[in-house]
């Protein structure tokens, strides 16, 4: 949980060194507060030699006026300096070789994911590139709380016009608990952010559920009596009623594993979160084209950037999505901030900027992030009686749109919710991509990729991503993603610089045949021993057209909630890849280890055991191998042909991964470099030994 009095010292500080500042709205002011020079061990990186670490804060401001800043949810709600601007801070983490004559002028802008600070790798470093990494979340919790290596932004709380709470519904939810000791109401693996406005049960509702489903279907509801819990922390030494906790929850006949709980409360002193769009959009134009802040200091980077691409995962990949949908490429003096923008494995707009937001949410049921469009291109929405929209609108308006690649996996497909931005809501027609955008499915991948290597010897089962929610019942799914994404690297990078062409967009579509409905017998799915009959049936998380109450926006996803939870409207309609007779996903970029497959390679895994026994694990990915000889697999009703029948022997297996190397090298999608460290790791496989 932030300390709102921590947040309180830090804007008091904001304020006292921005008051020699000008009018307009910006950074106001950076502080190095560590440098570490040379950095990575005085190692000496390519044509830029040695490299060097400063972090430090930026202290800004900005104008709740001003149309860039407008449509941010409750700016016009928030404190303001004696020149009407709104404030805030942000830290940073900037990368780059001592000598700024051998840069390439390339600036790499990571979004943190849940606070982490990020770095370039050694591979950008030897090319000279620039790295940043800036904080735009301001309600981080627990194990992404402000800290010494955290990027996190500090943003003001909003306020009714005569200085009074504002107040509103908060919903958290607990499973898998088991006893008498209290539980901490997580989001995602994060406290949530926001505290009761009063502790009294009364004010509250605690609900279970014996049983739900992906699409919203409950059974066994039933109201837990106000008597019988508490915000409180207990155990075996301090029991019920326990001492008050806002943060947890402690009942009177402990919990039972076989229920979800439910609480729902009303909250105060919503954070402007939305702020963290701006932040991210000043400091990165700030150390791109400022040559100092407004007391003064040098930009250390100054003149030294000519292009900068933002890119982000999973959560901060969605972030980038709903950055740029939200026109923040566009800095308050008209100019375009990123030249290209990669995110990565995220198919949706991240749950940022409406009251009470929170954007540790992983799309689980009831949470937001797949409200609005999806798509780059504008597209209708009938499905949900939205106007025709895209991602990519306002930029397009404003002529700030960056080059953007997208690459995502099967895990994207079935836990993350995908589907609408191929083909929108309807789900009944490719969504052209524009000129701008390359998109690059990875097939058959989990959430991120896998470790790759070549090994008959099966992963443990991942846990389901999420506080409480369980393990996986299948191995690990270990198809990578990695050699894909460092020939992207290449190609994305030249893109921008030089204007050369990248490999053209892969990914399944309804009009190729290979984007299909996610059940068994649309995609071919073969019956595998160790799976679910019906399995993927029933195993996908689909988007869900939520009523969040009249002031909601659902186009921007911005706004306040006045119903939670939300009433369901409808189950949008989804799309899959199609499989081949191994069950593995066809349409995607071709990956070594999926055309010289030793198993089925899945988007999707089962919870072993808890609440969520026997349906979908989250968004983790699985994996079957295949069994070694034609009388192992037949033997156990194996209909997917045995190591042995494919490939004969370890020999003929290398040679396998030989010629895949080759095809996908020639195609583009692999680099020399590491077809050849695959071929060597093929080499020293067990695989047929």
């Amino acid at each position: 949980m932030i300390h709102r009095s921590w947040i309180r010292a830090a804007l008091l500080a904001t304020t006292a060194l921005t008051l020699a500042a000008p009018a307009d709205a910006k950074v106001t002011k950076i502080v190095i507060e560590k440098k570490t020079s040379p950095a990575f061990d005085g190692a000496s990186f390519g044509v830029a030699g040695q490299y060097e670490t400063l972090a430090g804060r930026a202290f800004g401001e900005l104008d709740p006026k001003d149309p860039h800043n407008a449509l941010i949810t409750d700016i016009q709600l928030a404190p303001k300096n004696a020149r009407g601007m709104v404030e805030y801070q942000a830290t940073f983490q900037l990368v780059k070789p001592v000598d700024m004559s051998k840069a390439s002028r390339l600036m790499w802008h990571d979004v943190p994911n849940r606070a982490g600070r990020l770095t370039i790798i050694p591979a950008e470093r030897n090319l000279g590139d620039v790295g940043l990494s800036s904080g735009w979340q301001g309600d981080a919790t627990g194990r992404t709380a402000p800290g010494a290596d955290n990027d996190y932004v500090v943003v003001p709380v909003a306020k009714k016009a005569d200085g009074s709470a504002i107040t509103g519904p908060v919903m958290g939810r607990i499973m898998n608990a088991n006893g008498k000791n209290s539980q901490t109401i997580y989001i995602h693996t994060n406290p949530i952010p926001y505290k009761p406005a009063a502790l009294d049960t009364a004010k509250a509702s605690l609900t279970t559920h014996t049983a739900e489903t992906m699409d919203g279907k409950v059974s066994g509801d039933a109201k837990v009596a106000p008597s019988d819990w508490a915000f409180a922390k207990c155990d075996a030494a301090n029991p019920f009623p326990g001492t008050p906790d806002p943060t947890q929850i402690c009942l009177k006949n402990g919990f039972d594993s076989k229920l979800l709980y439910q609480v729902v409360y009303t909250a105060q002193d919503p954070l402007v979160l939305g702020i963290g769009f701006a932040a991210f959009r000043d400091v990165g134009t700030f150390f791109k084209n400022e040559k100092a802040d407004s007391t003064g200091t040098a930009n250390p980077v100054a003149g030294g950037v000519q292009w900068a691409i933002t890119r982000g995962v999973s959560q901060s990949g969605n972030y980038i999505r709903a950055f740029l949908h939200l026109g923040f490429n566009q800095d308050e003096a008209d100019r375009q901030v990123f030249d290209g923008a990669w995110p990565i494995i995220a198919g949706k707009r991240i749950a940022l900027n409406y009251r009470f937001a929170m954007p540790d949410g992983v799309s689980k049921l009831y949470e937001p992030s797949s409200e609005g469009t999806q798509s780059w291109t504008k597209w209708p929405d009938a499905v949900r009686g939205l106007p025709a929209a895209g991602v990519l609108d306002r930029c397009t308006a404003s002529n700030t749109c960056p080059k953007i690649v997208e690459h995502f996996g099967a895990a994207e497909i079935w836990g993350l919710k995908l589907s609408p931005s191929f083909v929108g809501p309807a789900a009944d027609k490719d969504i052209p991509v524009p000129d701008n955008v390359r998109r690059y499915y990875i097939g058959s991948t989990q959430h991120g990729g896998g470790p790759g290597g070549f090994s008959t010897t099966a992963l443990k089962p991942p846990s389901c991503p999420s506080e409480g929610y369980g393990e996986g019942s299948l191995a690990t799914n270990p198809m990578p993603q990695r050699e894909t994404v460092n020939a992207l690297r290449v190609h994305f990078r030249n893109w921008v610089m030089k204007g050369t062409q990248m490999p053209p967009s892969v990914y399944p579509t309804i009009a190729a045949g290979n984007f299909v409905e996610p059940t068994k017998a649309a995609m071919g799915f073969p019956t595998i021993p160790g799976l679910p009959a019906a399995a993927p049936t029933g195993f996908m998380n689909p988007v869900i057209d939520y009523d969040y109450g009249a002031g909601f926006n659902y186009a921007d996803g911005s706004g306040v909630m006045s119903k939670v939870p939300p009433t369901i409207k409808r189950v949008v309609a989804m799309r899959a890849p199609k499989v081949d007779a191994d069950g593995n996903e066809m349409g995607g970029v071709p990956v070594v280890l999926r055309e010289a497959p030793l198993g089925t390679y899945l988007g999707w895994n089962v919870t072993a055991e808890g609440f969520h026994a026997g349906k979908l694990c989250n968004y983790a990915g699985g994996f079957v191998p295949f069994e070694k000889t034609k009388a192992e697999r037949m033997a156990k009703g194996d209909p997917r042909p045995s190591l042995e029948e494919r490939y004969g022997d370890h020999a003929g297996y290398v040679s396998a991964v030989k010629k895949a190397s080759d095809r996908i090298v020639t195609a583009g999608y692999l680099l020399p470099n590491d077809a050849e460290r695959l071929v060597a790791e093929a080499e020293k496989s067990n695989v047929l030994q």
